[in-house]
């Protein structure tokens, strides 16, 4: 191989991501004159890959570990004061809840839902509640973004920073501003170009998604000048959105 590596076929495996039909005309994948097998799921830097991007194995993974911790918080709670039991919940429990969170964007209904017993299970344990008690206004007492409104809030922060430092270039790359012919109401807004896509999954690429979040934020968001309030502004619209859909 190019400049003298070796592949070493006992520690590498490849996996295909695409959709069904295109996942059966693929058994196995030959490098440097080795076959290997496709892996069904690939854990990198954390994150469990799957073959359809799903992440549901990931998802299973993340509430089986967060759980634990929320089990060992509830039986110290009676000792813990609220702003630290908060602080211990969103430490151990919402820090991993969060990690890659951008990668989850257009993930099934379900897999978010997994993430999202996890989330208000912390909460009532936080405010000491039963187990049956309503998760959505506790989510706003502690002042906690749902699920998947913390997800298009990733995706709207690694938006704005890649427009306003160019790096990484592998993103900046697919990120370009429309520029409207006609003279209209929306023509000055900074509005991101949305390309084409014939499939689901094609619409969780970054080059999809980044402009689908970016485009569907109020103007007094997009143009927030320093990213302080472009972040402020962009919370209290998320939590609007959420008291929209309780």
């Amino acid at each position: 191989m190019q400049k003298g590596l070796q592949l070493n076929p006992d520690q590498s495996e490849p996996l295909i991501v695409g959709t069904s039909s295109q996942l059966n005309q693929v058994l196995s994948v030959t490098v440097a004159g080795v076959n290997l097998p496709v892996s069904e799921q690939m854990k990198v830097l954390g994150v469990i890959l799957d073959q359809r991007l799903t992440f549901e194995k990931h998802a299973s993974a993340v509430a089986k570990l967060c759980n634990y911790h929320a089990q060992a918080v509830r039986h110290i709670r009676h000792l813990l004061t609220p702003e630290l039991a908060q602080t211990l919940a969103c430490s151990l429990i919402l820090s991993r809840i969060d990690y890659c969170n951008a990668l989850l964007y257009g993930a099934p209904t379900g897999t978010i839902q997994k993430l999202q017993r996890v989330q208000n299970n912390a909460a009532r344990i936080v405010l000491q509640m039963r187990q049956r008690s309503h998760a959505k206004p506790m989510l706003h007492s502690l002042h906690w973004l749902p699920v998947d409104q913390r997800i298009i809030y990733k995706m709207a922060m690694i938006t704005i920073k890649v427009q306003r430092t160019a790096t990484s270039a592998y993103l900046s790359r697919h990120l370009q501003h429309r520029n409207c012919v006609r003279n209209l109401r929306s023509s000055d807004t900074p509005l991101l170009c949305q390309p084409f896509t014939k499939t689901d999954l094609a619409r969780r690429g970054f080059r999809y998604s980044a402009p689908a979040v970016w485009n569907s934020l109020p103007r007094t968001v997009l143009e927030s000048p320093p990213i302080t309030v472009f972040k402020s502004r962009l919370k209290t619209h998320l939590f609007d959105l959420a008291d929209i859909k309780q």
